[in-house]
């Protein structure tokens, strides 16, 4: 008997079915099947469920599960796509749904949308209502071309009602049809099953009876037969029912959408205009160099069909930056497009810095080129929003995708589901090791902690099995980061669509099966390092009227590269970590070009040729020829292949490559993939030898590709982005406070971070005011030279407070004390658990100089606001308190320093006031030194300060030792206490006890830390 499975629902439904599509060819072939359709309750995972199906030679059928409305109840049924018509209108009908976030099918819409389509009712699955009502109902409504009524027998049970149905079938002329819904593969896997659905619905196995299980495996033939034995002809028509339908899946085709053009122009003429424009704005008169390069990259452009794509960007990228929206000068390959240089796409000139555009495009390439483009992150979705009204919100929608269960999420949410308390939880965490790739397998492997903590008890080892089936399912969707999808055609003619924030779709696709139906995809990237640079100008502009321009900041400034060589790299965007400051203070880059190479090596695997680089710039060691024609190619990064453009470069001059041949070779030497770089060494070498070349030669320059060009880097990339990167060092050399009070306003709420700034900010002397009702913004601001810290940095204060106070201040003026300020934000808004952090920051000291006294009077403030003014609308005195005379502050103590550095520290992350080390230094004058002049020398030395984020480990013998940071007044340093002055001084290490110390300060991995030798409380 010819067997077909119409019902298998797979895990790209998260969390409905543990069935995933890599499994189901096998499966399949197993069980001879002829057709396969898949089911789930959107269109997720449907063209790779075709793909791998149709690979294996069996018929794919696209079909969806819906609830149908009907006045009788909510009917289950399966809609299949019939033909091009029928698909068209399950992209409708899954659209429609997931729009409108409804759960059932009105039986309006399976009239409209069901052209094309089979319906397969399933009354069997229906939990309420009088399932014979519903299909006549359902039958009455029109719609589709055929409908059949399933009959379903999970366990192999018949449904007392299985008659009636058939009756009803034969009665209204319909065909009947098995039905066996699958949602894992084999009976086994019922149990892991069940915890995927307990972990989507939040539940626990204690609270759920497992009596019995869930019967939706993919049965094989001879349990089918058994199942259906007394009625074979429902599987004929089950295996008939498939057949009929005709591939649906629309082959890959490129749906580029269209720019908006004056009446006779075309997008190949706009697009020459625009760019001729472009440069002569640019560069006034345009060099020939210029001029051909520019002509060559339009041609190829034209000729690929890309003309709209460039105008597109470039119109919304304009837009931006009409908006005042910041973006960034470049990102990845594009940069090494002229074009994009004349369209302002780009801030990077690439005949300039040598950057090549077949990098980009060229005509080999197959997929569609990336123009992604980096915006301030905060002002992104405004650029969207445009988009999106420009070309219609159904032209355009977010991408969405999938987080799946990782082997610790996997772990955990399933330990949940058993009842596991949180502590073994944690545990269990802790006994995956959390490197990139990891696999709960792995983590799991004969011998391995986690092995042995499961073999410990038989309901670990079925935790353990239940997590492994469910590692790497989809767990749940949410919107990509950066993908935005822009079409010609309404996009539910392409992909199904669902509801996504502020007004923008989602596709029901994630990106690579966008992509794969020839959609347009754009990366909108939101940078926080932008919206840094955006929020110094802003300031800047505020307080000076001054418009900073970026693009004019001299690429050669010497306080700039001084920054640099000395590794000073707090908040700077790719060059913050302490590896890449060793790595500065090392080379000491003299000019642009030095920074971005050292950016394009400071990477896993380039980063081993740093030495020899080092060694080669400073002539310590001489530049090897490797082929005098090719050592001109080399020459800037010192005869070693840093750059993927340098090997394209070689190929085309050695090899007499074109830059489209050259561009394959690059992605099959970053790919290593073995085949094809055999096959181009060939190409490579008889290039060579027949531009005159000698084979030893050839070999040899291709062999040095081979060995290091693995390691090569987008030189275009690394240029863009060191551009953002030198922006900010300039900002941060010529107007550092404007510089410290954006990082300390994006620092906000990382109290560690908040911490080593204020530190670095005062070692730069730069003052730092406390935060103040009447003074600060909602961020730090720049007040006179000095860094007036922001509101919004308060711990514990209500965004929404900040703002209503902001307002009430900008409306009422200035307070006179905090009554005066209850009332501007009256009642409704004035609340304790809002202003006691402010007082206890420092914040209301405007008003009173006692902290004590503040505090004590703020139930009184919140009940004078209360008679006054309880809520905004409602002001019981018109403004005029008068009548009640000047409230008086409760009487309270004074507050003792130390509680009041502690309220600082847990308000602010700091201490605003005097630092508590400070007072430790006066102790003893001149004995102690500042941690910010320790330098990296080594040698003995004196330092206090506040121990903070102390570890306590014991050694291989068992000896106990920590490390600590120790804090001062102007900075902090790492301490390491070794086993001997532990035992000796373990008493005094608490965290933010004040101690002063003695001992050895050394370097250490390119950091500087102090070896403690002596402690005193």
């Amino acid at each position: 008997m010819d067997i077909a499975y119409a019902q298998i629902m797979t895990s790209d439904d998260p969390l409905q079915s543990i069935i995933r599509t890599v499994m189901l060819p096998a499966a399949l072939k197993e069980r001879r099947a002829g057709a396969a359709a898949i089911v789930n309750t959107k269109l997720y995972g449907v063209l790779p469920f075709a793909r791998a199906v149709k690979a294996a030679g069996i018929r794919p059928v696209i079909g969806l599960s819906v609830q149908i409305e009907t006045e009788a109840g909510v009917l289950p049924a399966f809609i299949y796509a019939k033909d091009d018509g029928g698909y068209q209108n399950l992209l409708k009908m899954s659209s429609a749904l997931s729009v409108r976030e409804r759960e059932t099918l009105p039986l309006a819409w399976m009239r409209a949308y069901g052209r094309g389509c089979l319906v397969v009712f399933d009354p069997g699955a229906m939990a309420e209502g009088d399932p014979q009502s519903a299909m006549q109902q359902a039958l009455e409504s029109g719609g589709p071309d055929r409908v059949w009524v399933g009959i379903s027998r999970p366990a192999n049970r018949q449904n007392p009602d299985e008659d009636l149905w058939t009756e009803f079938a034969d009665s209204s002329g319909l065909a009947v049809c098995a039905v066996a819904v699958a949602r894992y593969l084999r009976p086994a896997d019922a149990f892991a099953y069940r915890v995927a659905r307990l972990i989507d619905e939040g539940g626990k196995l204690s609270e759920n009876s497992l009596a019995d299980l869930p019967d939706a495996q993919l049965p094989m033939p001879d349990e089918l037969l058994e199942r259906f034995g007394d009625h074979p002809e429902w599987l004929e028509a089950t295996y008939a029912l498939l057949m009929s339908c005709s591939d649906t899946v629309p082959e890959a085709e490129r749906l580029m959408p269209k720019y908006p053009l004056g009446e006779g122009e075309t997008a190949d003429g706009r697009l020459r205009r625009d760019c001729l424009d472009g440069l002569q704005e640019r560069l006034g008169s345009v060099p020939d160099i210029y001029g051909k390069r520019l002509e060559h990259e339009l041609n190829v452009i034209f000729s690929m069909g890309y003309s709209d794509y460039f105008l597109i960007t470039a119109d919304f990228i304009s837009h931006a930056v009409s908006k005042g929206i910041l973006t960034g000068p470049g990102r990845g390959s594009s940069a090494g497009s002229l074009v994009a240089y004349a369209l302002r796409i780009t801030d990077v000139d690439p005949i300039a810095y040598g950057l090549i555009f077949e990098r980009f495009l060229n005509p080999e390439r197959v997929s569609m080129p990336d123009i992604d483009v980096d915006f301030a992150d905060h002002r992104r979705h405004e650029v969207i929003e445009y988009v999106a009204e420009k070309y219609g919100c159904d032209h355009v929608a977010q991408i969405i995708t999938f987080g799946t269960l990782s082997a610790r999420a996997a772990a955990r949410s399933t330990a949940r589901v058993f009842g596991f308390p949180e502590a073994e939880q944690r545990e269990i965490s802790k006994m995956i090791p959390g490197r990139p790739g990891m696999t709960l397998e792995q983590a799991a492997a004969p011998g391995s902690p986690l092995a042995r903590w499961a073999e410990s008890a038989e309901l670990r080892q079925k935790w353990l099995e239940a997590a492994l089936a469910l590692e790497g399912i989809p767990r749940n969707a949410s919107t990509h980061a950066a993908g935005v999808v822009l079409s010609p055609v309404p996009l539910v003619e392409a992909v199904p669509l669902t509801g996504g924030s502020e007004g923008i779709y989602l596709t029901q696709w994630p990106m690579k099966e966008v992509e794969e139906r020839g959609l347009l995809k754009m990366d909108f990237l939101g940078l926080r390092n932008l919206t840094l640079l955006d929020r110094i100008r802003s300031m800047i502009r505020y307080d000076r009227n001054l418009e900073l321009d970026f693009g004019k900041i001299p690429l050669d400034d010497p306080a700039t590269i001084q920054l640099f060589q000395s590794g000073d790299m707090t908040g700077i965007f790719q060059f913050e970590s302490s590896g890449m400051r060793d790595t500065l203070r090392k080379l000491k880059p003299e000019r642009f070009s030095d920074i971005y190479a050292i950016n394009a090596l400071y990477r896993p695997g380039p980063m081993d040729n740093i030495p020899v680089f080092e060694r080669r710039m400073y002539g310590k060691e001489r530049v090897p020829s490797i082929h005098p024609d090719i050592d001109p190619i080399l020459e800037e990064t010192y005869g070693i292949i840093v750059y993927q453009e340098q090997i394209m470069q070689i190929a085309v001059r050695m090899a007499g490559f074109t830059m489209g041949e050259a561009d394959i070779l690059r992605r099959a030497v970053s790919k290593k993939k073995r085949e094809i770089l055999e096959r181009e060494r060939e190409h490579f070498v008889r290039g060579a030898e027949s531009r005159g070349y000698d084979r030893r030669s050839a070999t040899m320059v291709y062999d040095y590709i081979v060995r290091f060009a693995d390691y090569g880097f987008p030189k275009s990339h690394a240029v863009a982005y060191s551009l953002i990167s030198f922006r900010l060092a300039y900002l941060k050399a010529h107007e550092p406070a404007y510089f410290y009070a954006a990082l300390l306003s994006q620092a906000a709420g990382d109290a560690d971070r908040v911490s080593k700034l204020v530190g670095e900010i005062r070692s730069k002397g730069i003052r730092i005011l406390p935060p103040s009702v009447l003074k600060s913004g909602y961020a730090c601001r720049v007040e006179d030279g000095a860094i007036r810290y922001g509101l919004s940095g308060i711990k514990g204060v209500p965004a929404p407070f900040i703002r209503k106070l902001l307002d009430a201040r900008k409306r009422t003026g200035q307070w006179e004390d905090l009554f005066d300020m209850a009332v501007a934000l009256s009642g409704a808004h004035f609340t304790r658990g809002a202003a006691e952090p402010l007082a206890r920051s420092g914040a209301l000291d405007d008003f009173h100089p006692d902290r004590a006294v503040l505090l004590a009077s703020i139930a009184a403030a919140e009940t004078y606001a209360n008679l006054v003014r309880p809520s905004e609308e409602d002001d019981l005195f018109g403004g005029d308190t008068a009548s009640f005379g000047r409230q008086k502050y409760s009487e309270a103590g004074t507050l003792p320093e130390a509680l009041k550095l502690q309220y600082e520290r847990d308000t602010l992350g700091f201490y605003v006031s005097q630092h508590p080390a400070a007072r430790l230094k006066s102790q003893s004058p001149g004995q102690y030194a500042d941690v910010a002049a320790l330098g990296g020398g080594s040698g003995r030395v004196r330092v206090a300060g506040i121990i903070d984020d102390i570890k306590r480990i014991r050694t291989k013998k068992g000896e106990a030792m920590a490390f600590f940071r120790l804090q001062d007044d102007t900075g902090e340093v790492e301490c390491t206490v070794f086993p001997k002055e532990y035992a000796t001084f373990n008493r005094l290490l608490n965290e933010e006890a004040g101690i002063r110390l003695s001992g050895q300060a050394e370097m250490r991995n390119g950091r500087l830390q102090v070896i403690v030798k002596n402690i005193e409380g």
